[in-house]
């Protein structure tokens, strides 16, 4: 038996020693940690159970004959995080640079069936060439293979991929299904074609930091949800998310014991909204002033700006946040904001986690560009996303709520449990110099002095129309709040909803307007 314990210890440690010193040099000399160094910083120590370590890949000629190394280039396996158990793969750069074959999928397929199966977080480290181009069309399919567990999973367990490395090609389309995809400044690259590839069809020149860049997908493309600054804070803020979200979509998100007082009364919250309602104030600190502690993880931060999403706790609680961000565009809907918001909406929706909604938005951003990027489209995604959501849903209005954009922002009318507005909200088909030059065209025209009459009817419009009390009368909104008693109410009002039930019509699924 002695032997053959050595003989197993003698291939283990093949495996574990699979790259070359030269390709581990390499690796550390771009800054990067190698596919175990991650893999240990990510988990719990000594938590980590390998899955398929001695697996060798099965290909034949074009070089692969004279090297079968132990892993293949990825390693797969489970562990905790915080306690709580995740599975996850992570490539390795050091072994044929981390590009995939027939066998490197199929360690991905089991850790992800094994996922899906127990009901636990699926989390990719992907840091590889993609398609190993010795094994040809194999390559290609097996690709397929993970793609459809991606969609399997979608909705059911959380999926996080993490981009440490190039992620190229059809590789990208993987993370493109997962629910949050972290990247590295400088270090993560993702792109469909290379620079020489664009400059071939094209003729564009772009450098690969343009082209496929943490901060160009963080910025432009809206692909990245997450960039840190480098690896070990890229790993922290992954071990931070998953400690909003449940292991899978039959649990609640994990609560802590509340530290922060339920009653605490926010009394900057009275004076944040200025007198003129055309200045901007930042609406993450009313976010931060309601949440326990300030803490809020914002997600897609460098994105559609306009709107701002992200998670917190209230009472101990994970909530979902979105709100109109009245210093960036006054907050005002668009093509890429819409898109945002009900992306994020949908994975609250999925993962069992409340939302809060904070309103203060003038309309949908007018312009050709945006009317021929379709964002009557793009709109009712955020609509659809909006109504289709069964989780306990509050609507908090703190300034403008107008027209159309109002009512996708949460409203009763699309099924707001319950919906508040601050003293300052102002609910209307628009504003109130827009409604008057609209209603009192005639009028104005025929005025002795013009702009005394538009002022006079601005006046009368905002003090009968421009405020909570008539949506209020109706029911559109259940209370009219002071400000400072926002945190009190919506703990309350969490509470009340938490055993919320709601059953929806059978069918295979519905028809969102992509």
């Amino acid at each position: 038996m002695s032997a053959r314990i050595e003989e197993l210890e003698k291939r283990r440690n093949e495996a574990y020693h699979a790259g070359t010193e030269a390709a581990v040099a390499k690796q550390h000399g771009q800054g990067k940690m190698t596919a175990r160094e991650r893999v240990d910083y990510l988990l719990d120590e000594g938590s980590f159970e390998e899955l398929d370590l001695l697996a060798r890949h099965r290909a034949h000629g074009m070089g692969l004959d004279e090297r079968r190394p132990y892993t293949d280039g990825v390693i797969t396996g489970f562990g905790t995080i915080h306690g709580r158990r995740v599975c996850l793969f992570a490539q390795d750069f050091t072994v044929f640079g981390g590009a995939l074959g027939e066998v490197f999928a199929e360690k991905i397929h089991k850790v992800m069936d094994l996922a899906a199966s127990v009901g636990v977080p699926m989390i990719g480290l992907n840091d590889g060439a993609g398609a190993r181009i010795q094994e040809g069309v194999v390559s290609l399919h097996s690709y397929g293979g993970i793609f459809r567990r991606n969609v399997a999973s979608s909705g059911v367990i959380p999926q996080i991929s993490v981009v440490l490395g190039p992620c190229a090609g059809g590789a990208v389309y993987s993370p493109a299904m997962t629910d949050f995809i972290f990247m590295v400044e400088e270090t993560s690259h993702m792109f469909i074609t290379g620079p020489d590839v664009v400059k071939t069809v094209t003729g564009e020149e772009v450098s690969l930091e343009e082209l496929g860049g943490a901060m160009s997908h963080a910025t432009k493309s809206g692909v990245a949800s997450f960039v840190l600054s480098d690896e070990k804070a890229c790993l922290d803020e992954v071990k931070y998310l998953l400690d909003f979200l449940p292991s899978n979509n039959m649990e609640s998100p994990p609560a802590i014991e509340p530290s922060d007082d339920p009653d605490r009364m926010n009394e900057e919250l009275r004076t944040i909204v200025p007198p003129n309602s055309n200045q901007p104030y930042e609406m993450r600190d009313v976010i931060r002033e309601v949440l326990d502690h300030g803490e809020y993880m914002e997600y897609f931060s460098h994105w559609a700006r306009n709107v701002t999403c992200g998670f917190g706790r209230m009472n101990g609680k994970v909530v979902g946040v979105v709100g109109n961000q009245p210093s960036v565009l006054a907050g005002v809907l668009d093509i890429d904001s819409s898109e945002k918001a009900a992306r994020f909406v949908r994975t609250c929706d999925a993962f069992n986690i409340p939302i809060l909604t904070f309103v203060d938005v003038p309309g949908f951003l007018p312009g050709v560009d945006q009317e021929y990027g379709g964002i009557i489209r793009h709109g009712a995604k955020l609509l659809y996303a909006y109504s289709e959501a069964t989780v306990p849903r509050i609507q908090i209005i703190t300034r403008k709520a107008y027209g159309g954009a109002y009512v996708v922002m949460n409203s009763k009318s699309i099924g707001a449990d319950l919906a508040y507005a601050w003293p300052s909200a102002e609910l209307a088909v628009m504003g109130p110099q827009g409604a008057v030059e609209v209603i009192h065209r005639r009028e104005l025209a025929a005025a002795a002095d013009p702009i005394a009459k538009r002022r006079e009817l601005i006046d009368q419009y905002t003090e009968r129309y421009a405020n909570p009390y008539i949506a209020a009368e109706r029911g559109y909104v259940d209370d009219v709040i002071d400000p400072a008693e926002t945190r009190r109410t919506l703990i309350q009002a969490l509470g009340m909803l938490e055993t919320k039930r709601e059953e929806l019509p059978r069918r295979k699924h519905g028809n969102i307007p992509l």
